[in-house]
């Protein structure tokens, strides 16, 4: 394949998307791709601050951030005005938008004739459902966006089944192209001296379930299991999250050390806990079965697909008693976790890799673009 110009817009630099976007832009580079960013000022942080100054080397269009509200109004349009100058100035083959307002940015910004138009969802709009005035609006934006979508690219089967559901049929190419873990993530995760028995990773909010996770443990403990836990990730629902864990009778037992790197975070327990309401294909659910971290996880989303022959261990989501059931089975049948784990490793090492991940990515722009060359577009 020649050299490709790619920018990736996103708003948010935190959680799956973000690393997804970094892991693909950092391979991309490394295989003489010239790659800019564009990203959201507002958020992320310090951490994030740090993640794109180190990636800052290898993009050859550069990293800028400018303000992107979460929500949409009038000040959508600098963001717009600002991916149609990049664009231009790097001369795009391809514009590759992720989550709502990237994918919304990168398909409303004009003046970029020849280049692909690609959109990566992650969850993003496709959570929402037409029962609700928000639900209907990004879905209908969604339905409108789709004709200017030259490729869209799905992290799952679910995902893209859903966009076809609560969307529509696709204008343009689409491939399911699973997220991918590196090499280097498969070294086991040795738990710190004094972790606790539980650990959970991710935004603290409504969606992950983090509330049946606190009233699973709650009902272990009634039950004369003083379990401990570690709840890592940070979100607006954080206060709320430590109030239910106090008024449970855990603020001793539930720690809330806030956000940081997921192999980090794993050491802080033996016992990972996914809890999601919803989901897409979860980064965290790839690196503990890559670390070889015991798994407890709900069947939402495409959690199915990572599991493959293993989804019967799945359990049910909107339920802290099956959460509670799911604990105590791994706790005392560790033999039974261990085989399971190490199945989980074997399948994720050889279905989700990073490099599968990339190629299917770039296999995708090339078919996207030939497609535009034969429609006279490029």
């Amino acid at each position: 394949m020649n050299p490709l110009n790619i920018l990736h817009v996103f708003r948010a630099p935190v959680g799956g998307l973000f690393r997804h976007v970094m892991d693909l832009a950092r391979a991309q580079a490394e295989l003489g791709h010239r790659v800019g960013l564009i990203a959201d000022s507002n958020t992320g942080g310090d951490r994030a601050a740090a993640v794109l100054d180190s990636i800052a080397p290898l993009m050859a269009h550069g990293v800028t951030r400018i303000p992107m509200n979460r929500h949409v109004g009038p000040a959508d349009w600098a963001p717009i005005l600002h991916v149609m100058r990049r664009s231009r100035a790097a001369k795009a083959d391809v514009l590759h938008g992720h989550g709502a307002k990237g994918g919304a940015y990168a398909r409303l910004a004009l003046g970029s004739r020849g280049a692909v138009r690609a959109y990566t969802p992650h969850g993003g709009s496709l959570l929402f459902g037409h029962d609700t005035l928000a639900g209907k609006i990004y879905l209908t934006t969604e339905r409108l966006l789709m004709r200017r979508s030259d490729l869209l690219l799905f992290e799952s089967q679910y995902s893209a089944d859903m966009s076809e559901r609560k969307v529509g049929p696709p204008h343009g190419l689409l491939r399911v192209v699973h997220n991918g873990v590196s090499k280097a993530e498969f070294e086991p995760v040795v738990p710190v001296e004094n972790a606790t028995d539980i650990v959970f990773i991710g935004e603290l909010r409504h969606i992950k379930g983090i509330d049946l996770l606190i009233d699973a443990i709650a009902s272990l403990r009634r039950q004369g299991r003083p379990l401990t836990a570690t709840l890592v990730g940070a979100g607006a629902e954080r206060d709320a999250l430590i109030a239910r864990a106090a008024n449970a009778g855990l603020a001793d037992s539930i720690k809330f050390p806030g956000a940081m790197p997921a192999r980090e975070a794993l050491k802080l327990g033996r016992l990972m806990v996914v809890s999601s309401r919803a989901e897409s294909l979860p980064y965290v659910v790839l690196e503990a079965a890559a670390g070889q971290v015991p798994l407890v996880t709900t069947r939402v989303g495409g959690i199915s697909e990572i599991y493959g022959p293993l989804s019967d261990t799945l359990i049910a989501p909107e339920s802290s008693q099956a959460i509670a059931t799911a604990i105590a089975a791994a706790l005392d049948d560790p033999e039974t976790m261990r085989q399971r784990t190490l199945a989980l490793n074997e399948r994720v090492a050889r279905y989700f890799s990073i490099e599968a991940m990339v190629g299917g990515v770039l296999d995708g722009y090339q078919t996207a673009l030939e497609t535009l060359r034969k429609s006279g577009r490029r």
